[in-house]
């Protein structure tokens, strides 16, 4: 299922030749010192913490990074990544916006905490010069693919922060992404507290829905492509999770490596569970509702059935970062707790 979450799958250009590019490029910079103000900028512009647990040391698939001292030049290119900067106080120079927010790249949730904006860049094919140019001292990238030539390429630019041992394909929870970045920031106790705000607001929702606990749900999406349901391991699925919801066990049944299977047209009792929550990506969500094969699913024609069409709350549930979580939290529970009746 193509997803405007992680495109995994498809075809990209593999980044060898341009260690090449980064490395002379480096040189250059280098040689030119700090004088550009665009590119390099003061310390000020960027997002580390002035002082704090330095040196700090973050495990990842890759090995342990160590930052030695307080980044003030922060590139955070994995999903929510760049909303983890900003929720812990920093402001990443540049950014990626993997959910095409436009503007600064972030949803409403994070709306006027930028300062000044960021320099955009690409998802899955990253402009490695661009981002050698803006002179990082950390690079984020904990919510990706967990490619090593990727990880490779911009290790060679700046102590670089990849996916966790197991969180290859963007399987990271908002937990272990807000962790690792505070890690990396040097401000491990605001990681903590974030975490626990937003821990208590799952526990509240928890104890304020307990029809939720042991209801099986279907977390599915449909694009031009066809219809297809995620998987446990995503930020959607934990979400439900979360809330005391199982997910689908005959998704589950059909699981493999990636973050969602396919449902055939064919073969969409599939999603059938005591709640379904669809979300249309770059199609119109009636293209879901009035669609008589999704209509005669017996769970939708039960009215146990949710499809998104506000663009805002969808992907909130699909970013999956600390803040996003929160605002989830608020937009989306009550829209469940509706359904579920």
């Amino acid at each position: 299922m193509n997803d405007s979450a992680p495109r995994s799958r498809r075809a990209r250009r593999t980044p060898v030749l341009m260690a090449g590019v980064v490395a002379a490029l480096l040189v250059g910079l280098a040689a030119c010192g700090s004088s550009d103000g665009d590119a390099a900028g003061s310390a000020s512009s960027s997002g580390g913490a002035d002082g704090g647990a330095f040196p700090a040391k973050v495990a990842t698939k890759f090995g342990e990074v160590t930052v030695d001292k307080a980044p003030q030049r922060v590139v955070a290119l994995g999903w929510g990544d760049a909303e983890t900067v900003l929720a812990l106080g920093g402001q990443p120079v540049g950014a990626s916006d993997w959910l095409a927010f436009g503007g600064q790249g972030v949803g409403p949730w994070a709306k006027g905490m930028y300062d000044k904006s960021p320099q955009m860049i690409g998802t899955l094919e990253p402009e490695f010069e661009k981002i050698a140019a803006l002179q990082p001292d950390l690079i984020l990238d904990t919510k990706s693919s967990g490619d090593q030539t990727r990880y490779d390429t911009l290790s060679k630019i700046a102590p670089t922060v990849g996916v966790p041992k197991g969180g290859d394909q963007y399987k990271i929870s908002w937990e272990k992404q807000t962790e690792m970045v505070a890690a990396a920031m040097g401000v491990p106790e605001k990681g903590k507290k974030l975490i626990a705000d937003t821990e208590a607001k799952f526990a509240d929702a928890v104890k304020a829905h307990p029809e939720f606990k042991g209801s099986t749900v279907t977390l599915g999406s449909r694009t031009s492509e066809g219809y297809g349901a995620y998987v446990s391991g995503t930020g959607r699925v934990d979400f439900v999770e979360r809330l005391g919801f199982e997910n689908n066990p005959a998704v589950e049944a059909k699981a493999g490596e990636g973050f969602s299977i396919s449902v055939s047209k064919e073969n969409l009792d599939l999603l059938d569970a005591d709640l379904t929550v669809m979300s249309p990506i770059g199609i119109p969500a009636t293209d879901i509702s009035d669609d008589p094969l999704y209509k005669a699913v017996p769970s939708v024609k039960a009215g146990h059935s949710l499809v998104f069409d506000d663009q805002g709350i969808s992907q909130a549930f699909a970013t999956d970062s600390v803040l996003s979580t929160s605002y989830a939290l608020d937009k989306v529970v009550p829209l469940f707790a509706a359904k579920m009746k």
